[in-house]
């Protein structure tokens, strides 16, 4: 088995599945890291607003306690004092209107006095009510008979002397605020007040700045509005007061304002704008616009590291085609060369004739490794980087010529005829050695790709500041598709791998590459209507070079080092 075989038989898909595993785990680990990663974030997060949730139902309870205070002792605690001074709480006694209690009270109890609808008195056991001052409404007097006793019963502590009920009676809302008189031990009379609930508006922000709602050291000496938003509601759902701004209910809690004191029902909720500044560290923030942008990213690199990998192996696939198709073409020349010269050199020439035509089999597969070997000598210094070019002006005509000389033997070999039509006088900046290895490159891929006995057609001409060379055959054709993949290196039509052709797959590539070198291009087209011969379409290969150097390129003479 020879070098060629041994290489085409080297296991190398185990080691690319290991390596697209390992990618793909890589993936499957950042994905993992990813979510892992979005799930600490929403742990955080969810701590974060538990946290913010607590503040806020501190701040709710705060609220509740002082407002339960606030209502007691500055609102309805003096009144009701003043009231049990005039002995309103005795049967028979006078009652004294609302505007007689405030002389001699804060201004702020006064206040509350200002909003009083009636003072009242019922005597539990008859179930009498007398009111001083305006005249409450049937609906009221019945909802005062029923409702007084049953609170004072279950809500009203004797201890406290005291009593607040916030509701709405005929769709009036009421706040009445009372005291009980004690006789035997068990209340015998009930007076109160019946106030406006607008009357304790004030006492729902007093004392803020004493009694802030959340620890100083933890809002920093934010005030109040800024801080959270307050809505007041009675136990029957009727508002009574909310803060002038209001926030979105995100961090928000409710408590309950003592019952004894009208239970009214308390919603703080926390300015989402400043909940950060009360969690230490701020508010975690979602990482995952990054982690996805991360984990994208690295899914376009491992797609591309596959895509990449399955390139190597296919370019891999295609170096062990290539040095398997130099080895075939190395060893059928040199078998020749070594048959016939040992014939040769043992004297088995039976004739002059015989002779000379071993010399000249000799001379032709010489040729044709003088060919392959400078093919190959050119692919080595274009992977190294190292191709250097010395154009000097130079008609083309001969240049033809020389090539064309050159090769006929070993087109001969094969019967075939070359034919010419050049254009005299078309003098361009040339490589000469480039330029014949150029051409030879071309007519031995003609041939070599082309039925026998056929004509290969080379041309010259110029226009337009170039200078246009094509070769012309009567093989199978090129189907367009794929016009622009034979000038790859190592590649080969899906037709001539399978086939006796033996070929390198770097001809063309060397063509195009020395063509851009010169500053040309270099392309496929159909050839010019005329009768293919052996029924083959033909191709035609077109190389066009500039006719004067470009002002930008290397000054004359100077080596040409592509990047």
């Amino acid at each position: 088995m020879n070098l060629a075989n041994q290489m085409q038989h080297v296991p190398r898909r185990p080691r690319g599945v290991l390596i697209a595993v390992m990618l793909l785990g890589s993936l499957l680990l950042a994905g993992l890291l990813a979510f892992q990663a979005q799930r600490t974030f929403l742990h955080h997060r969810a701590t974060a607003e538990r946290v913010l949730r607590d503040y806020a139902r501190l701040a709710a309870s705060r609220f509740a306690l002082r407002t339960g205070a606030n209502l007691y002792y500055m609102a309805a605690w003096p009144p009701m004092e003043a009231l049990l001074h005039t002995q309103a709480g005795a049967l028979g006694a006078a009652l004294p209107r609302p505007e007689r209690l405030a002389p001699g009270l804060k201004p702020y109890a006064a206040a509350v006095l200002k909003l009083a609808r009636y003072t009242f008195r019922l005597d539990l056991a008859t179930g009498r009510l007398e009111t001083s001052g305006g005249a409450p409404s049937a609906a009221e007097r019945a909802w005062l008979r029923d409702t007084l006793p049953a609170h004072a019963r279950t809500v009203y502590q004797p201890m406290e002397h005291l009593a607040v009920i916030v509701a709405r009676v005929a769709g009036v809302p009421h706040a009445v605020m009372y005291t009980g008189k004690d006789q035997a031990g068990a209340l015998r009379t009930l007076v109160g007040v019946d106030v406006d609930p607008k009357a304790f508006e004030p006492f729902y922000t007093m004392g803020a700045e004493k009694q802030p709602l959340l620890p100083r050291p933890l809002t920093g000496g934010v005030v109040f509005d800024s801080l959270m938003s307050v809505v007041v509601t009675s136990a029957d759902g009727t508002k009574l007061y909310h803060s002038p701004v209001q926030y979105a209910a995100t961090f928000s809690a409710r408590d309950t304002v003592e019952a004894m004191m009208g239970a009214m029902q308390v919603a703080v909720a926390l300015r989402p704008e400043l909940a950060s500044k009360l969690v230490i560290g701020g508010l975690p923030r979602s990482r995952l616009p990054l982690l996805l942008g991360a984990l994208g990213v690295t899914a376009g690199l491992i797609v591309t590291a596959l895509v990449q990998l399955r390139r190597e192996y296919e370019l891999a696939r295609l170096r062990t085609d290539f040095v398997s198709g130099v080895s075939h073409e190395l060893r059928t020349p040199l078998a020749q060369i070594r048959m016939f010269s040992e014939t040769l050199l043992l004297g088995r020439v039976r004739s002059e004739e015989e002779g000379r035509r071993s010399l000249e089999i000799i001379d032709q597969e010489a040729r044709r490794l003088t060919h392959l070997v400078e093919n190959l000598l050119h692919f080595s210094r274009s992977e190294r980087q190292v191709t250097r070019l010395s154009p000097a002006r130079a008609p083309l005509a001969p240049l033809v010529l020389e090539a064309l000389e050159g090769f006929a033997p070993l087109a001969g070999a094969r019967g075939v005829t070359l034919r010419t039509q050049l254009a005299e006088g078309v003098v361009a900046p040339v490589d000469a050695e480039a330029f014949r290895q150029m051409l030879l490159n071309l007519l031995d891929n003609a041939v070599k790709y082309g039925p026998p006995a056929q004509v290969v057609t080379v041309g010259l001409a110029a226009g337009e500041q170039r200078a246009r060379i094509w070769v012309d055959d009567e093989g199978p054709g090129i189907p367009p598709a794929d016009r622009e993949r034979v000038w790859d290196r190592f590649w080969r039509l899906e037709r001539d791998r399978g086939s006796a052709v033996a070929g390198t797959g770097i001809g063309l590539a060397v063509v195009r590459e020395l063509v851009a070198l010169h500053g040309g291009r270099a392309w496929v087209e159909d050839p010019q209507p005329r009768a293919a011969a052996n029924g083959g379409s033909g191709v035609r290969f077109v190389i066009e070079l500039p006719l004067e150097p470009p002002a930008e390129r290397a000054p004359s003479g100077s080596p040409r080092v592509p990047a």
